[in-house]
């Protein structure tokens, strides 16, 4: 007996088994038309009636279609009149055999679609590229029927007990209260966005952010979609080879080989660069970018940096078409956390402040710029603060934003140096910190419920005491 005809008999006799299968089940798995046209009305009539069908109510449904000739109306007949089963299979083999046929059909077809755009001339109006192949591969071999169906609060709590204890991977900084507040790093599969107004030094601290990671023997990613690709390896060469922006022109060629072999020594990490022209680049384009690193230089990022956000395209969004900002920023950030999530990898982007924040000294979440959808879909928020008194000490305030993966009330601002000749950041001696870091609840930083405060209010209630407003009520 053919798998497909197995396949069917079940799905008409065997409710248990239609609906294990049927949601990973496909119309193109089927290779005669035949079977193909039976499943297709087996599976409209249970989307449609809740229920499976009988034999006569297939063969009406059957009737029904318009594009079938009566000798395949006959056949289907046929088909449906032997879809009977005689004694019941082992649940545990039917349900593994029907996996096998899935995903050995999808691998079957994606080869053949990637034989079918290999041999395209190029000349027609859907001509697809030929980066989309591995994309085809990698999403047939995945074919898997996933028995998770929700978490048991009670029966999975071992599960969950070893979730709570479990060390979660993550990408850490150089950068003491960085680390402390996103919990010794970044996890993957978060978006992680710093905010600053226009020159603040976003990319410079995701340049360096980068330079620290490829010195920690993690494969870095930097797509820019603002700055050359030239002028981004320009920053990382002067924060690794401690030079300043203008000295690294003079290095002669010996001494530049000579640092960047120091460099290559230490670390067992890549750093790749890649430049987009300006809202050009979008997530469909990030993805084939990795698939073809993959298979040509066997690169895959531990953390991927993007310059920045709000100059990207959006995949589902055409271009030119009537959206708000509001929609394309928000769909901009969904699609760059599901390519995190995809990837498992954790993504750093940037956005600018609203024209009020620019020369704030205390950025809130209401000054992200275009759209609050963005703070809304990101994992960790983080503004980069910059005041003319700052400058003049060489640092720069970072104040949390959002944080999932702490407590957001907790050091939520602290000092961190700059040099900007370096394009570095560094760690400040930690009396610099003393009369910025919030490290507790708002009230123990407060005078109210003191002594001193409650004096202050008996003394006002005896002074107003009697006193009447417009309403009758005492003040």
């Amino acid at each position: 007996m053919a798998t497909e005809t197995l396949i069917l008999r079940h799905l008409l006799n065997d409710e248990i088994y239609a609906r294990r299968t049927l949601p990973y089940l496909k119309p193109e798995y089927f290779a005669s038309r035949v079977e193909k046209t039976v499943y297709e009305q087996i599976d409209n009539f249970i989307n449609k009636y809740n229920s499976l069908p009988t034999k006569e109510a297939l063969v009406i449904e059957l009737d029904t279609k318009n594009n079938l000739s009566d000798s395949e109306f006959a056949e289907c007949g046929e088909l449906v009149s032997s879809l009977s089963v005689e004694q019941a299979e082992d649940s545990d083999w039917l349900i593994a055999t029907t996996e096998k046929f899935c995903q050995e059909k999808a691998v079957y077809n994606a080869i053949m679609e990637s034989i079918n755009i290999l041999d395209e001339d190029g000349t027609g109006k859907d001509v697809r590229d030929k980066g989309a192949i591995p994309d085809l591969l990698s999403t047939a071999l995945s074919v898997s029927f996933d028995p998770n169906i929700g978490h048991d609060f009670v029966e999975d709590a071992d599960e969950r007990f070893d979730f709570y204890h479990r060390k979660e991977e993550r990408v850490p900084f150089d950068l003491e209260y960085m680390n402390k507040i996103t919990g010794g790093g970044l996890p993957r599969k978060s978006l992680n966005i710093l905010m600053a107004g226009t020159g603040a030094g976003k990319s410079l601290a995701m340049c360096h952010m980068g330079a620290a990671n490829l010195m920690d023997g993690k494969n870095v990613l930097y797509i820019t979609m603002e700055m050359a690709e030239e002028k981004i390896a320009e920053r990382i060469d002067a924060n690794l080879l401690n030079v300043t922006l203008d000295n690294l022109k003079s290095l002669s060629k010996d001494m530049y080989k000579k640092k960047i072999e120091r460099v290559k020594g230490k670390t067992a990490g890549k750093l790749i660069i890649k430049e987009y022209p300006t809202a050009s680049g979008g997530v469909g384009h990030f993805r084939h970018l990795l698939n073809e690193m993959k298979l040509k230089k066997s690169f895959i990022p531990d953390i991927i940096y993007i310059d920045y956000l709000n100059i990207c395209s959006s995949s589902r969004m055409k271009a030119g078409s009537n959206v708000n900002s509001y929609t394309l920023i928000k769909a901009i950030a969904e699609e760059l956390r599901g390519l995190a999530v995809e990837q498992n990898v954790p993504i750093v982007s940037a956005t600018q402040v609203t024209r009020s924040g620019y020369g704030s000294s205390d950025i809130e979440l209401t000054d992200t710029s275009e759209s609050f959808g963005l703070p809304a879909t990101a994992d960790f928020m983080a503004a980069l603060i910059v005041t003319e008194e700052l400058d003049e000490m060489n640092q720069i305030m970072i104040k949390q934003l959002k944080n999932r993966y702490g407590d957001p009330s907790t050091n939520k601002r602290f000092m961190v140096g700059i040099d900007r000749a370096k394009m570095r950041l560094y760690d400040v001696e930690q009396t610099a910190q003393e009369d910025v870091t919030d490290t507790g609840p708002t009230f123990d930083k407060t005078g109210f419920g003191s002594r001193a405060k409650e004096d202050d209010q008996m003394k006002w209630a005896t002074k107003t005491q009697g006193r009447k407003n417009f309403s009758g009520f005492n003040m």
